[in-house]
C-alpha cells in the first residue's frame, strides 16, 4: 500500500461527465490534465493520493483488470465485451447514457429471418456474436475501430453494431437501427485484488456510492 492509487479514465465524452464526480470523490487531476497541448498520459492529482491515466476506453478495462491501475471509469459496453474476471464494477455512475445497437441500410437491408449467417462490422465482436447466437444466427464479425457507418455502403458488411446516442450519425449515413443489444451507462470499476488488499480502494468505492445515491 505504497504510492498513489492509479485511476484510469477514458478519453472523450464520458470523461467530461465524469470529472465533476471524480472531484467530489477526491480525485482531482493537476492543471496539465486539462491542457489540450499536454501529451502526457499520466498526471498527478491534488493531495497526492491518486494518479490519473488517460487512455482509450477499451484500455481502461485492461489496465484495471490486470492491476496496472487499481480503479477507473468505463462504459458497461466495455465491461461486458471483455468480461474480465478480475474486474469489478460496484457503482453505476449514471452518466454516459447511450446504447449498443444493430443497424443496417434503410434501403435493401436483409432480414435475419431464416438466415443462419450474417457479416457484421463492429468493435464489439464478443457482444455481437452473443447477441446473434441467442437468435440462432452465426455472426461473422469484421473488427473495425471506427468509421463503422460506412461499412455497409462499401460492401464490407451488411450490418453494423455500434454505440448510438441520438442516432443522427446513422441517419446521415443511410442506416437505421434494427435492434438494441444493451443500454449503457458508465461505471466505476476496480481491480478485485486491490479492493481486498488496499483499504483506500474500498474507501473510494464508498465515496462514489455516496455521491451517486
Amino acid at each position: 500500500m505504497t504510492g498513489p492509487i492509479t485511476f484510469a479514465v477514458p478519453k472523450g465524452r464520458i470523461l467530461d461527465e465524469a470529472l465533476p464526480l471524480m472531484a467530489r470523490a477526491g480525485v482531482v487531476p493537476e492543471a496539465g490534465f486539462h491542457d489540450k497541448g499536454d501529451r502526457r498520459l499520466a498526471f498527478e492529482c491534488e493531495g497526492g493520493d491518486f494518479r490519473v491515466i488517460r487512455v482509450r476506453a477499451f484500455d481502461v478495462a485492461t489496465f484495471v483488470a490486470h492491476g496496472a491501475a487499481q480503479a477507473g471509469i468505463v462504459g458497461a459496453d466495455v465491461i461486458d465485451e471483455f468480461d474480465y474476471s478480475d474486474l469489478y464494477a460496484p457503482v453505476d455512475l449514471g452518466i454516459g447514457y447511450c446504447r449498443l445497437s444493430v443497424a443496417e441500410p434503410v434501403a435493401g437491408g436483409a432480414s435475419i429471418d431464416g438466415s443462419t449467417h450474417v457479416r457484421v462490422a463492429t468493435k464489439y465482436p464478443n457482444l455481437t456474436r452473443r447477441h446473434f447466437e441467442a437468435r440462432g444466427v452465426q455472426a461473422e464479425c469484421v473488427k473495425l475501430n471506427g468509421a463503422m457507418e460506412i461499412a455497409p455502403a462499401l460492401g464490407l458488411a451488411g450490418r453494423i453494431v455500434d454505440l448510438v446516442s441520438s442516432g443522427q450519425t446513422l441517419k446521415d449515413n443511410g442506416l437505421v437501427e434494427t435492434g438494441t443489444i444493451m443500454e449503457i451507462t458508465a461505471r466505476l470499476v476496480v481491480n478485485r485484488a486491490a479492493l481486498k488488499t488496499d483499504p483506500r480502494v474500498s474507501a473510494l468505492v464508498e465515496r462514489f456510492r455516496e455521491i451517486t445515491s
